[in-house]
C-alpha cells in the first residue's frame, strides 16, 4: 500500500527537473541561434573580416604621361624614386624608469641599413621623439622619414625588411609592427629644366585641404598633381589610373605566399598610365628663345605660327628650376625654392607672357592706323609737321624726335608720335574707334589658352575712362590711347596673336599649345586641328599700307629697328617703349627703383615679310628703348628658327623602352 503512495520529494524533483530541461533547451537554442547567426547570416561578412585580416589590398602607382616637343623630344617625363616610410610608434618606446621617450633598438639597424649620418640620424631622432612626446593618431601613422633613397640603400633595405620589426603595446600586450616600408613612387623629371618651366608647370602634393574635394577623384595623402602650366590643364590625360594587388601577409606585416580559394579575384588590376601630349612647342626654339634673352633681366617673348596659332615658343624670365618644386629633391628644397620666388622683386613665379598686362607703347600704333583708315579719315599720303611736340592745352605731349614732314608711312617706320597725336586731335580718331579695332584683333580679351592664369589686358573705351574718372572724360585719354598708353594693356601672347593676324592677311587664330594626345607607344588617341577665333574683315590696300610700314621700320634707314636688324634675316615689325607708372623709392628700393622706372621695351613683327610664317613678340620688362633692347633678341629669336626650320630633320623618336 505504500508504494503505491508518491512521495513528496519526487514532485519537487520532477519540477526542478522540468526547469533544469527548459533552461538546457533555452541554452541550446541560444548557441543554435548564434552559430545559425554567425555561420549561415554573417557568414560572408565575418568571413570578409577574417580575409582582410591577412589579405592586403596594395594600390600600384601608375606612370604619369610624359609630355614632348613637336618632334618629339622629351620635355616632362617621370623617373621612378624610393621613399622611406616609418611608423613612430615601431620605433620609439616610454622608458620605464624615466617615463620619457626613447628610441627601441630596431632604430639602430634603420640607421645602418639606410646610411643615415650623424647629424641626420639627430635630426630624425627628436622628430620621432617629438611624435612620440605628442602622442595622438599621428603616433600610429607613416610618416616620410627620408626621400628619393639610392637604389643600394633600397636593396640592403628590403633585404633585411624582415628584421626591421619593432614593438608596439596593443590591450595589454606587446605585438610585432613593421617598423619601416620602402614605398616606390613616380618623380617629375624636367630635362630643360628652366627653359619653358612656365608652359610646362610643376607638381605640387595633394594636402588636406585639396584632398576633401579630390578623395572622390581616386587622390589620396602624399598624391602630386599638376599646379600649374601644360601639367595642370591637362591633369585629367597627363595622370593615368592606378592599379591595384591583393597580398597575403602574416600579423607583422610580411608577404606570405598566396594560397587558394583566400584572395577573391581579380587579384590584380594592372594600372593604366596616363596619356602623352605632344605639344606644339619646338624644344629646341624654346631653348634658342631663352638664351636670345640671356642678357636682360626680365621680360616675355613669343613665337607663333601664323599659319595656324600654334605656338613654337613661350618664354618668360626670369624663370624658375620646376625639378625643384616637383618634389624630386625633398621638401627642404620645396620651401627654399618658393621662398626664393615670391621674394624675388622680379617676380619669376609669374608667366610674364600669358599673366602679366603690360602698355603696348608704339606696338599699338598700327591698329590705332588702321582704325583711321578704316572709317575713312586720313589719306595715308597726307602729311604733317612733327618738330618733337605738340601742345594741347596747357600739356605738352612729346616725341621721340623731330621728323620733320612725315606721313603715315614715316609714321610707323619711325615711330613719330606727333602724327598719331594729330589723328586725335585733327582727324577725328576717337577712343572708341581705337578700342573697337583692337578688339577685332583679340585684344582685351583672353586667349583662352587655359595653361596659366591669363589676363585679359584693356582696351579702354570712352565710357569705361569716364567712370574711372568721376564722370569726367579728357581728350588726353584718347592721345595716350592711340600710342598704346595710359589704361592700354595688352599681353605678350596677345599681341603676337594680333601680329599674326596682320601678317597673315586677317585670320585671328585661337592659340594652340597641345597638338595631339597619344599613347606610350606613340599612337595617336586624339589630334587637334588648328582654330579661327575670327576672320578680320580689312581692306587689303589698307594691309599693304601697314605691312609697308612694318618693313621700313626695320629695312629703312631711319627705321627704329634698322640698326638691330641682322644679315639674312628677313623681318618686318615695330618697335615700342612704354611708359611705367614711377616708384617713389623706399629704404629697400633705393639701388633699384632707378631700374623700375624705366620703360618697358618692345618688339612686335613677323617673318618672311613677304610670305609671313611666324609672329614674334619680344617684352623687356624696365628694358628702355624697344629698338636697342627688345629688337636685337627678336631678330636672333628669327635666325634661330630659320636655323632649325632649315636644318636636315633626324629620324623618328624611338618610343620603345621611354617608360620607366
Amino acid at each position: 500500500m505504500s508504494l503505491l503512495v508518491q512521495r513528496p520529494d519526487v514532485s519537487e524533483f520532477r519540477r526542478r527537473f522540468s526547469w533544469l530541461m527548459l533552461f538546457a533547451v533555452v541554452c541550446f537554442l541560444a548557441i543554435g541561434g548564434r552559430a545559425f547567426q554567425l555561420q549561415i547570416v554573417h557568414a560572408e561578412d565575418y568571413r570578409a573580416i577574417a580575409r582582410d585580416n591577412i589579405v592586403r589590398q596594395v594600390r600600384l602607382a601608375t606612370t604619369r604621361g610624359f609630355i614632348r616637343d613637336r618632334n618629339g623630344e622629351v620635355l616632362a617625363a617621370s623617373r621612378p624614386a624610393y621613399h622611406l616610410f616609418v611608423v613612430p610608434e615601431a620605433l620609439t618606446v616610454d622608458d620605464p624608469e624615466t617615463k620619457s621617450p626613447a628610441m627601441q633598438p630596431v632604430w639602430d639597424k634603420l640607421v645602418d641599413y639606410a646610411g643615415l649620418g650623424s647629424g641626420e640620424r639627430a635630426r630624425l631622432e627628436q622628430r620621432l621623439l617629438a611624435t612620440r612626446a605628442r602622442g595622438g593618431a599621428r603616433l600610429r601613422q607613416q610618416i616620410l622619414l627620408k626621400e628619393d633613397l639610392s637604389r643600394d640603400v633600397v636593396a640592403v633595405l628590403k633585404t633585411h625588411a624582415r628584421e626591421l620589426v619593432g614593438k608596439v603595446r596593443r590591450n595589454g600586450r606587446d605585438q610585432a609592427m613593421t617598423a619601416a616600408d620602402v614605398v616606390p613612387v613616380s618623380v617629375r623629371y624636367y630635362p630643360y629644366e628652366k627653359a619653358g618651366a612656365h608652359v610646362l608647370g610643376y607638381m605640387r602634393e595633394v594636402d588636406a585641404e585639396m584632398l576633401v574635394k579630390l578623395r572622390k577623384k581616386g587622390y589620396r595623402e602624399g598624391d602630386r598633381l599638376g599646379a600649374t602650366g601644360v601639367e595642370r590643364a591637362w591633369e585629367s590625360y597627363l595622370r593615368g589610373t592606378r592599379g591595384l594587388e591583393k597580398r597575403i601577409v602574416d600579423r607583422r606585416g610580411v608577404r606570405r605566399k598566396p594560397r587558394e580559394g583566400i584572395i577573391e579575384e581579380p587579384r590584380r588590376i594592372d594600372p593604366i598610365p596616363g596619356r602623352d601630349l605632344r605639344l606644339t612647342i619646338d624644344g629646341k626654339i624654346q631653348q634658342a628663345m631663352v638664351k636670345a634673352m640671356r642678357g636682360e633681366l626680365a621680360g616675355g617673348a613669343a613665337l607663333i605660327d601664323v599659319r595656324n596659332g600654334r605656338i613654337l615658343g613661350l618664354v618668360s624670365k626670369p624663370s624658375y628650376d620646376p625639378n625643384q618644386l616637383s618634389g624630386g629633391s625633398g621638401k627642404k628644397v620645396i620651401r627654399d625654392a618658393f621662398r626664393r620666388l615670391f621674394s624675388d622683386p622680379l617676380k619669376p613665379a609669374i608667366d610674364k607672357t600669358v599673366s602679366g598686362a603690360y602698355p603696348p607703347g608704339s606696338t599699338f600704333k598700327p591698329f590705332t592706323a588702321l582704325a583711321a583708315l578704316d572709317k575713312g579719315l586720313i589719306d595715308p599720303r597726307r602729311t604733317v609737321s612733327c618738330r618733337g611736340s605738340l601742345r594741347f592745352g596747357r600739356r605738352i605731349f612729346r616725341c621721340t624726335q623731330a621728323h620733320g614732314v612725315t606721313d603715315l608711312h614715316k609714321a610707323i617706320a619711325e615711330s613719330c608720335n606727333v602724327y598719331f597725336y594729330r589723328l586725335v586731335s585733327e582727324s577725328g580718331v576717337t577712343m572708341d574707334m581705337i578700342a573697337e579695332m583692337g578688339m577685332r584683333f583679340g585684344l582685351g580679351k583672353k586667349t583662352g589658352l587655359g595653361i596659366n592664369a591669363e589676363t585679359s589686358g584693356r582696351m579702354p573705351t570712352r565710357a569705361w575712362m569716364a567712370l574711372r574718372n568721376k564722370g569726367q572724360f579728357r581728350l588726353g585719354f584718347t592721345l595716350n590711347a592711340a600710342l598704346g598708353q595710359g589704361a592700354t594693356t595688352v599681353s605678350v601672347l596677345q599681341l603676337a596673336l594680333a601680329y599674326g593676324a596682320l601678317a597673315n592677311g586677317g585670320t585671328l587664330y585661337q592659340p594652340q599649345i597641345v597638338r595631339a594626345v597619344e599613347t606610350a607607344g606613340g599612337q595617336v588617341v586624339q589630334e587637334f586641328t588648328p582654330r579661327v577665333r575670327r576672320r578680320l574683315k580689312l581692306d587689303s590696300a589698307h594691309q599693304k599700307i601697314i605691312k609697308r610700314a612694318l618693313w621700313g621700320g626695320v629695312n629703312e634707314a631711319g627705321g627704329t629697328a634698322h640698326r638691330a636688324r641682322l644679315a639674312g634675316v628677313d623681318v618686318a615689325g615695330k618697335t615700342g617703349s612704354a611708359q611705367v607708372s614711377h616708384r617713389r623709392a623706399k629704404s629697400k628700393e633705393l639701388d633699384n627703383v632707378w631700374y623700375f622706372n624705366r620703360d618697358h621695351a618692345w618688339f612686335a613683327g613677323y617673318a618672311p615679310s613677304t610670305i609671313a610664317e611666324v609672329a614674334v613678340v619680344v617684352m623687356i620688362e624696365h628694358g628702355g628703348a624697344g629698338g636697342k633692347h627688345a629688337a636685337p633678341v627678336a631678330f636672333e629669336i628669327i635666325r634661330a628658327y630659320q636655323q632649325i626650320r632649315d636644318a636636315p630633320r633626324k629620324s623618328p623618336l624611338n618610343r620603345e623602352g621611354s617608360r620607366p
